[in-house]
C-alpha cells in the first residue's frame, strides 16, 4: 500500500461521518480523488462522486458509504446531562463506558456516555439489557445553561475515533464500518486509471447507507450506470461463538469476499473471479439468498436495473469501538475492482441469458 493512499485510510478512520453529517470525511474524499479522477463533483444529497474518463458512453460505479453510525443528541436535562438516539444500528451494550465525542459548529466536545453502576443495580435490573434511554451523555457541564452553550438539540455523537495497528497486518478502529468501502473504490479507480479505462468509472462515496441505502438510490440514478459494484465489510467468521453454517466461512487476511446469490449479476461475479485469477489475487467467496442490506442492493434495483456486484471486507466486531481488519485485504480489494474496471470494454453486455 502506498504512503498516499493509506494516510488517506487513517484519515478518513480519524474523522466524523455519521449518516447525514458526513462532510468532514467528503471533503477528504474531495481532496483525494482531484489527484487522480477527472471529474470531481458533489450532489445535492452529499454523496462524492469521482470520474474517470467521463465522456465513455458505458459506465461503471463503484459504492462505497461514507456514513458510519453514531448517536444525535435529543435531550439535555437541568443538570446538563445529555440524551440521545441512535443513528444506524447500534446494540446498547457497546456504548456503556464509552469515550464519546459532540461534533458542534464550534467543535468537538468530548464526552462519556454510562449508566448506573453495577453496584447501585438491584437485582432484577442486573438481569435486563440496557436500553438507550438508559444512559446518558455526560460533558461535565454543571447545569442545563452551561451545557446548552456548548451543544445544541441535533448534533451529531461518535464513538472516540482513533486507529490501531496490530499484529499480521490487522488495524481497528470504530468506522472501519465502512471507510474500508469507501477507501476500497477510491483506490481502485485511481489505480485503475493509472492502467487505462475503456470505459467510464464513478466511484461514489456515498451517503445515509446507516439509514437505508439512501445515498446509493439517489447517486445511482443520477450516474445511471450499466454495471455497478458495491464495497462494504462482512462479518469475519474466524473468531468464537459465529456460526460459519450459516455466515460462511470468512478470515481475515485470507483476501477480499466476492458473494454471490439474487441480488448479485452472474456474470459481474465470473467476470471478478477471472479478473482476479488472473492478477493471482486472494479471495474468499460467500453466498447471500436475498438482497443484501448494503449499498448493492439500491445499485441492482436503480432505473431499469444495473449488473451489481458485491465485493466486502472480512470485518471482526462490526458496529463496535474496535472493528477489526486486514490492511492486506483492503489492498487486494482495490487491486481486484482495478483489474475488473480495465478489462471492461464497451460493447460487454452482462444481461443474463
Amino acid at each position: 500500500m502506498e504512503t498516499a493512499a493509506k494516510k488517506f485510510f487513517r484519515s478518513i478512520l480519524e474523522t466524523p461521518s455519521p449518516s447525514g453529517y458526513e462532510q468532514p470525511v467528503q471533503r477528504l474524499v474531495r481532496d483525494y480523488a482531484t489527484g487522480f479522477a477527472d471529474e470531481v463533483r458533489t450532489d445535492l444529497h452529499g454523496n462524492v462522486i469521482a470520474v474517470c474518463n467521463p465522456d465513455a458512453e458505458f459506465r461503471v460505479m463503484l459504492a462505497g458509504h461514507a456514513d458510519q453510525i453514531g448517536l444525535i443528541v435529543t435531550h439535555i436535562d437541568e443538570n446538563g446531562f445529555l440524551y440521545s438516539n441512535p443513528i444506524g444500528g447500534w446494540d446498547p451494550q457497546q456504548l456503556i463506558g464509552q469515550r464519546m465525542t459532540i461534533h458542534t459548529m464550534a467543535g468537538a466536545v468530548p464526552a462519556v456516555i454510562s449508566r448506573k453502576p453495577i453496584h447501585l443495580l438491584d437485582a432484577e435490573e442486573r438481569k435486563q439489557v440496557v436500553k438507550q434511554n438508559e444512559m446518558w451523555l455526560d460533558i461535565g457541564a454543571k447545569s442545563f445553561k452551561e451545557a446548552s452553550s456548548v451543544v445544541r438539540i441535533g448534533d451529531p455523537v461518535t464513538l472516540e475515533l482513533g486507529y490501531q495497528e496490530m499484529r499480521n497486518n490487522l488495524a481497528n478502529s470504530p468506522g472501519m464500518d465502512n471507510k474500508t468501502g469507501l477507501w476500497v473504490c477510491m483506490e481502485a479507480a485511481r489505480r485503475a486509471s493509472q492502467r487505462g479505462l475503456n470505459v467510464g468509472c464513478y466511484a461514489v462515496a456515498t451517503v445515509q447507507e446507516e439509514i437505508g441505502l439512501r445515498g446509493a438510490r439517489t447517486s445511482a440514478f443520477g450516474v445511471d450506470p450499466q454495471v455497478g459494484i458495491a464495497v462494504d465489510v462482512t462479518h469475519a467468521t474466524d473468531c468464537p461463538t459465529i456460526d460459519k453454517t450459516q455466515q460462511c466461512d470468512i478470515k481475515l487476511g485470507a483476501g477480499p469476499v466476492v458473494y454471490r446469490g439474487p441480488n448479485i449479476n452472474p456474470l459481474v461475479f465470473d467476470r471478478l473471479i477471472a479478473a482476479g485469477e488472473q492478477s493471482k489475487l486472494p479471495m474468499q467467496w460467500a453466498a447471500l439468498g436475498r438482497g443484501a442490506s448494503n449499498d448493492s442492493n439500491a445499485l441492482q434495483l436503480n432505473r431499469a436495473g444495473v449488473a451489481t456486484g458485491l465485493i466486502s471486507i472480512p470485518n471482526r466486531y462490526m458496529h463496535s469501538a474496535v472493528e477489526v481488519i486486514s490492511l492486506d485485504d483492503i489492498d487486494a480489494a482495490a487491486d481486484l475492482i482495478a483489474a475488473f474496471l480495465v478489462s471492461v470494454s464497451p460493447g460487454d453486455d452482462f444481461t443474463p441469458l
